[in-house]
């Protein structure tokens, strides 16, 4: 097999193994979640502090919440407490929650 094919067909075939591997993750996050829970301690749902990115925010009639974009069920969640989405950061949705 000639060099220049040879070198095509392993590139090809290693773009294609490493679209097949699964899509690095991490836990971390910049924004700063306090408490165990918004609504129960483990929720995956949690308040936010302050910062420089989430002051814009913060309103003293609502919460700010951060969801991880992929949960199952941020539309009951939503429904649920009258959320409105404010935000993206991090792999998560940020939503001020009234506080009623």
């Amino acid at each position: 097999m000639h060099p220049i094919i040879l070198t095509a067909s392993l590139t090809a075939t290693a773009l294609a193994l490493a679209a097949c591997a699964p899509a690095p993750t991490s836990t971390s996050t910049t924004l700063p979640f306090f408490g165990g829970g918004y609504r129960a301690d483990g929720d995956q749902c949690r308040r936010i502090g302050e910062d420089a990115f989430t002051n814009q925010f913060l309103d003293d009639a609502a919460d700010l919440v951060g969801c991880p974009e992929g949960m199952e069920n941020l539309g009951v969640f939503v429904t649920d407490t009258g959320a409105t989405e404010v935000a993206r950061k991090d792999g998560y949705v940020l939503y001020s929650v009234p506080t009623r």
